[in-house]
């Protein structure tokens, strides 16, 4: 497939995107390094044509559109994988739940029913599974996957449409280490044109012709790979993000407060979760004592998530455990909120249940009440610490702008500011560089060493690259594998 863009100007709610000239030649695959903007959802939606709706969280629509200038394409078509396509899926799934007409909760369309969908051939559909290690989870509701499961089945749902072009958006997002291992041996055998966008250094993909480089959503330069190793982009990030991670730590210290608590901050004994059909851990013996941070480690599916939930008091089974937080046992009469009070979360789970319409400042400030959105009057105080945080992330002239049309990784620094805003005794940071472009990456790993550094909050951290390892955590529980119970057990050292 032959594509040439020529001067281009495209437009969204809160992004913009500029190609002066770019040739894609037949058969020849792209890597695109964003350094400072969410560029890749923008040219998977240009390229598949989806059609311009009202926001990019509605339907099947886009919030992308052509000013001016023009693509050109040859005759093909073009599939995307993105983190934007799956909140569209979510959002239609979310309006056809059923579960106020059934006596069960509706957990959604199944995996094996989503990949036939697209492709109608019940041959394909059972190698996609096969291929991308879904057949276990063929039966289970997307409703119901981890990230890293949502990932793969977004990869099979594309390949379902036999596309002549695939976009993929950070495609190792999510994925544990094995499976960005089997993926990167996947796409490299897939015989099918394909842009790969990424945000680390370490997804460019081996097999890739050229690389074009993106600066603050401006095509900047297009090159080898050879000549991207020397390119200035990296080190002059590097400086800024280290000048904004001190920035957001300054702040933090002018609200610093001393944690109220005795040891335990938070204790597991014999933690267990499981279903009717399906163990997902046992006998996880777990306590956290002031100052101490964590990192949880383990495969996609393994509970991480879960065991997080269970802290935050979101998991249903968090009240069949036995759970001490913050000097009280769970279920003796204290309120969810005399809880979260204490904590600050991000994780994927949050940022797809976060689709209010308020504006970035209410979602920083919404982190003071521990609401998804803002119901109540928040104080001058507050208000001017919310501003502090948009100034430091670049984001003042989106103040007033709504969640929902804003890219997916300026929503995610708004959902870490409002998880920092209050400084809590815990920060569980489950994932939370997910869909943030490289600039984002670097910000927030360098403000969550500082901010473990100075012990200004507890991290309680999971993450699937060993590259995002902090210095000042060395507390590890990971889950493996549990040969006696189906599901996993916890391992902590």
């Amino acid at each position: 497939m032959k594509i040439t863009f020529e001067q281009l100007t495209a437009a969204g709610a809160s992004n913009s995107l500029e190609i002066e000239q770019w040739l894609i030649e037949h058969r020849q695959s792209w890597g695109v390094f964003s350094a400072h903007s969410d560029i890749g959802a923008m040219l998977g939606d240009l390229l598949a044509d989806v059609p311009v709706g009202v926001g990019s969280d509605t339907s099947n629509t886009s919030s992308i559109e052509v000013t001016a200038g023009s693509i050109h394409k040859t005759s093909g078509r073009v599939a995307q994988v993105s983190l934007a396509e799956q909140q569209r899926l979510l959002a239609l799934e979310l309006a056809n739940d059923d579960s106020d007409f059934l006596d069960y909760a509706d957990k959604g369309t199944t995996v094996a029913g989503l990949i036939f969908a697209h492709c109608h051939k019940q041959t394909l559909t059972d190698k996609l599974l096969e291929e991308l290690d879904l057949v276990q989870l063929q039966q289970r509701g997307f409703r119901e996957l981890s990230t890293g499961e949502t990932r793969r089945v977004m990869l099979a749902i594309a390949l379902a449409s036999e596309p002549d072009f695939l976009v993929l958006d950070n495609p190792y997002s999510g994925l544990d280490i094995s499976h960005r291992k089997s993926l990167t041996a996947y796409l490299s055998q897939l015989d099918i044109q394909m842009m790969v966008i990424f945000s680390r250094e370490e997804d460019m993909p081996t097999w890739i012709d050229q690389i074009a480089i993106f600066s603050h959503s401006k095509l900047d330069s297009i090159m080898d790979k050879a000549s991207w190793e020397q390119h200035p982009v990296i080190s002059q990030i590097t400086a800024q993000s280290k000048v904004q991670s001190e920035q957001m730590l300054a702040i933090m210290q002018r609200h610093r407060h001393q944690s109220p608590f005795d040891n335990p901050i938070f204790e597991l004994k014999n933690g267990k979760v499981a279903y009717s059909d399906k163990t997902i851990f046992t006998e996880v013996n777990w306590r956290i004592d002031k100052g101490q941070h964590w990192q949880v480690k383990g495969p996609n599916g393994c509970g991480k998530s879960t065991l997080l939930g269970l802290i935050f008091g979101d998991h249903p089974q968090c009240y069949s455990n036995d759970i001490h937080i913050f000097g009280k046992q769970r279920g003796t009469g204290e309120s969810i909120w005399e809880i979260k009070q204490h904590i600050g979360m991000v994780s994927s789970a949050l940022h797809l249940q976060y689709r209010v319409g308020c504006s970035a400042k209410d979602v920083i400030l919404s982190g003071f009440y521990d609401s998804i959105g803002l119901y109540q009057k928040a104080t001058q105080a507050q208000q001017d610490i919310a501003q502090d945080w948009l100034s430091i992330l670049h984001m003042s002239h989106y103040a007033k702008v709504s969640f929902k049309q804003l890219d997916y990784s300026q929503q995610r620094l708004l959902l870490i500011a409002r998880a920092l805003v209050k400084q809590p005794t815990l920060l569980i940071l489950d994932e939370p560089y997910q869909g943030l472009d490289y600039l984002g990456i670097r910000l927030v790993k360098n403000t969550l060493e500082l901010i473990a550094r100075e012990n200004l909050s507890q991290l309680l951290y999971v993450s699937h690259y060993h590259e995002d390892s902090l210095d000042s955590i060395n507390n590890y529980l990971e889950f493996v594998a549990d040969a006696k119970t189906g599901g996993y057990k916890a391992l902590i050292s």
